[in-house]
């Protein structure tokens, strides 16, 4: 059969605004496509919430496709050897508690689960600033992450949900973003983003699972962003509290609302 060329581009622009018009209200947005976000989508999505992953980059995964210095071989302990058997990720025993997994499997593992779940991954695309109602994160300012780069004077769109969930790592993006326009209204020690701090993997490990949920109304952090926002330890290539802080944050959310209805 004959393939026309603008038919190709119809398809596509079809089905991508369909996408985008779906997202245009969620459940839960979750900013970051890395572990935590990933692990977080996928339990969501399979317990019924709408759930959308917005991804500034190309790629999703974060900082797991690189392993440890660019050796794809990432380390997970024992307590989040269930996370892996409930992705089907395969994994070695190293150890006592030290199990190595193939960092370039488990992406493809996390990210398939969850888009088969139900979530909607869009990469590409950059947060401006979020949307704030009565003291509460109502949503998000979006745009092209190539305007972002580039500083183009191209106006974003905004798209609305219960919640967000910030799991874009070290940086805390959406973190930093409320406390620049709003001061000093995070639930945190100072009121504000208290910052990573240096490593130390298994008190870090421990820290990203403690530090994980909602640190202002409809605002809940994972992953890096978690221990960044509240001042955990940073912890390297070992992957088991992201993995453990995805999972708690879904329950969170999915206890939330459940509570609201």
């Amino acid at each position: 059969m004959y393939l026309e060329d603008t038919k190709i581009s119809k398809a596509i622009i079809d089905t991508y605004k369909d996408k985008l018009e779906d997202i245009l209200y969620s459940d839960v947005i979750i900013v970051g496509g890395g572990p935590s976000g990933l692990v977080a989508a996928a339990y969501l999505a399979e317990a019924g919430v709408k759930t959308t992953i917005i991804e500034r980059s190309l790629s999703i995964g974060g900082g797991m496709w690189g392993g440890g210095m660019m050796m794809n071989q990432i380390v997970i302990q024992e307590s989040a050897r269930s996370i892996l058997d409930d992705f089907n990720v395969n994994y070695k025993k190293y150890e006592e508690n030290y199990y190595t997994v193939d960092s370039i499997e488990c992406v493809s593992a996390l990210t398939l689960k969850a888009v088969k779940a139900g979530a909607k991954i869009l990469n590409l695309i950059s947060v401006e600033d979020v949307i704030e109602k009565d003291n509460c994160i109502a949503g998000l300012v979006i745009n092209w992450a190539a305007v972002e780069k580039t500083k183009m004077p191209i106006d974003p769109i905004m798209i609305e949900s219960k919640y967000i969930l910030d799991a874009t790592g070290h940086d805390a993006s959406i973190v930093n973003k409320l406390v620049a326009k709003q001061g000093n209204v995070l639930n945190t020690e100072n009121g504000s983003f208290v910052g990573e701090k240096t490593m130390w993997a298994d008190r870090g490990e421990d820290q990203v699972v403690k530090n994980t949920g909602e640190v202002y109304p409809g605002l809940y952090v994972s992953g890096m962003a978690a221990n960044a926002t509240l001042g955990g330890q940073r912890m390297g290539p070992v992957f088991g509290g992201m993995l453990l802080s995805g999972q708690k944050a879904a329950k969170q959310l999915i206890e939330k609302l459940h509570a609201a209805k």
